[in-house]
């Protein structure tokens, strides 16, 4: 049962890794736009990175999950 539970969860965090990769992108497109207001490209920027940070702690989250599932 606990490695249908892991198996899930895998799946899980790599689609939230993916959804936070995408958003990580967008972020940075704004950032980077010259013709947004400087107040909300630093908020972008700031973003960005944060979505980098989840993404990255979803794919360790989905290796663990995918190591549980196959051990």
């Amino acid at each position: 049962m606990d490695t249908i539970k892991q198996a899930g969860n895998f799946v899980s965090d790599k689609v939230n890794s993916a959804t936070s990769s995408a958003s990580k992108e967008a972020n940075k497109d704004v950032a980077k736009d010259s013709n947004q207001n400087i107040g909300d490209r630093v908020q972008a920027g700031g973003n960005a990175v944060k979505d980098k940070f989840d993404s990255k702690a979803y794919d360790a989250s989905a290796e663990a999950n995918k190591q549980g599932a196959t051990h």
